[in-house]
């Protein structure tokens, strides 16, 4: 017993003198081991782990994974919905030693097994019906343990308590975070400890997005950054994440008022969706006080009912980059009408650990152009691709792919991806400006704009709408719109109307699928 006692003493202070995410955790389970660290809704079920109780649940699930000769080097993943047993393989991999990575559970079986052959975790957990099929993807690897969920308790159950007794350097791999693949296979981005620890969270702070008696409601999948992340800055912090199996809005609108929450993030199709609901007029929502928006503009209407609900809620639009730790922009405001020039692409200023410059195709500084960072949090690289991390981290910058305008006064203003900007006639066109401009239309919920191959226009500019129920198609009077505000060669070649965007798991549009759909026409919408 003294023995470990020693060891664990040496541990403890070569951990308090390094920047690593399990340490974090450790120190808010010794200072406030009775506060919620994690209340889940999976199965029908409340669960809630507090500080202590989550901390030696991930000390166990460590040992576990050394005593099977995991460590510093390997991989551990988890396929799975959000649940506290995420959080638990999660920061059990970090205190391990290994790195963690997410799989999306949606996946074909040619993306997962791409994702499950690249990563080579050594221990994979997944959901108790996805485990006999993860067997068969990996083929039959002996170097890997496919473990069901419900198994976790059988693998941890003898295991020590106590932390494990070796050294993590704050530059070890953290975490291996794949992104959407939207022009290839994903890449597996690295990031290390000290990027979370010495960047990202104490920015969140710092720029008031999280604090520590926030009871957050984590909606994001853990698969990304946006959820992985988000649960690493609140448990580093001492904060409450609130997570759910399912995040429909008429799933989550309840747990508001159940659990007093002060803090969510979501996307403007989901506070949309929301507001929608007819329990909306009699949910309590006095708890709120932020609203975190990322992935586009938020109408008005969703504010204003918000407000009439709530007048003291915070909006705050964030823009974060998995390449950068999740750091990004941030700007708040109470009604629409306080984003500065009511431009609503605004996104906010950079985030106290990050820099921004606006560049042109050759680096050169320029009004409108490609946001690059410089940050503590950029990305180690790209995993087993150094060809792919030297394209897009140059002289130190991390090349983001949107293109923005920056004034003055840090102001970002956030004009497209930069391959979602359509090259049409010799002419570069912004989806998201004409977007902006359609949805205005009193027809239109929602639009996507994307430039569809043509042999006339190099691409054909072509928005896809969702109309209200019951409106017949018009797409003279949205072209009518269009041609009040745009110049002509914006305006698009044709309007079609759909029953629904396609959106990913974080209710993003998948462009990717639209430009598909407008292909397969052969060139009949041009």
């Amino acid at each position: 017993m003294t023995s470990q006692k020693r060891d664990l003493s040496a541990v403890a202070h070569s951990w308090a003198r390094q920047a690593v995410i399990g340490w974090a955790l450790e120190r808010n389970a010794r200072r406030n081991p009775n506060h919620p660290a994690i209340i889940d809704y999976n199965a029908g079920q409340r669960r809630r782990l507090t500080y202590r109780d989550l901390d030696q649940r991930a000390n166990r699930m460590a040992n576990a994974l050394i005593a099977m000769g995991v460590g510093r080097g390997d991989v551990v993943a988890m396929m799975d919905e959000n649940s506290a047993d995420y959080a638990t393989v999660a920061f059990g991999a970090l205190k391990a030693g290994a790195a963690f990575t997410g799989v999306n559970p949606s996946l074909t079986d040619r993306e997962l097994q791409y994702q499950l052959t690249h990563a080579a975790p050594r221990v994979v957990v997944v959901q108790d019906g996805d485990h006999e099929h993860v067997l068969q993807l990996i083929g039959g690897r002996d170097d890997c343990l496919v473990l069901a969920r419900s198994a976790t308790e059988d693998f941890i159950a003898d295991q020590s308590t106590h932390p494990p007794a070796l050294e993590i350097d704050e530059s070890d791999t953290a975490l291996i975070v794949y992104t959407s693949g939207t022009e290839s296979f994903p890449k597996g981005v690295m990031i290390p400890h000290r990027n979370f620890q010495i960047a990202t969270t104490p920015s969140w702070v710092a720029d008031g997005y999280i604090v520590a008696s926030d009871v957050f409601l984590l909606l994001a999948p853990m698969y990304t950054m946006a959820g992985l992340g988000t649960l690493i800055n609140l448990l580093s912090i001492g904060a409450t994440a609130v997570v759910s199996a399912s995040v429909k809005p008429a799933a989550v609108l309840p747990i508001i008022a159940a659990e007093g929450v002060t803090n969510m993030s979501q996307t403007p199709t989901f506070y949309s969706r929301m507001t929608a609901l007819d329990e909306f007029d009699s949910a309590e929502l006095a708890s709120l006080q932020q609203c975190h928006v990322y992935g586009g503009a938020i109408p008005a209407g969703v504010v204003e009912a918000f407000r009439a609900k709530n007048s003291g809620i915070l909006w705050a639009a964030y823009w974060g980059q998995t390449e950068l730790s999740q750091l990004g922009i941030v700007g708040f405001y109470r009604r629409l009408a306080d984003i500065p020039n009511g431009d609503l692409r605004w996104i906010g200023k950079p985030m106290a650990a990050v820099e921004v410059r606006v560049v042109d195709d050759d680096g050169q500084p320029a009004e409108v152009g490609e946001m690059t960072c410089r940050s503590p949090g950029i990305m180690d690289g790209y995993y087993k691709a150094p060809e792919l991390t030297a394209k897009v981290i140059k002289d130190g910058w991390l090349h983001t792919g949107d293109i923005v305008r920056m004034d003055e006064d840090s102001n970002i203003f956030f004009y497209d991806r930069k391959k979602d900007m359509i090259k049409t006639g010799g002419m570069n066109v912004s989806s998201l400006e004409v977007e902006n401009v359609i949805r205005r239309h009193p027809a239109v919920v929602d639009v996507a704009v994307v430039g569809v191959p043509d042999s006339e226009w190099s691409e054909a500019v072509t928005a896809f709408v969702v109309l209200n129920d019951g409106e017949p198609m018009d797409e003279e009077s949205i072209l009518d719109c269009c041609r009040i505000e745009l110049a002509p060669y914006k305006i698009p070649k044709t309007v079609v109307a759909v029953s629904e965007l396609p959106l990913d798991r974080q209710g993003k549009v998948v462009k990717r699928a639209l430009r598909e759909l407008g292909a397969g026409f052969e060139g009949e919408l041009a």
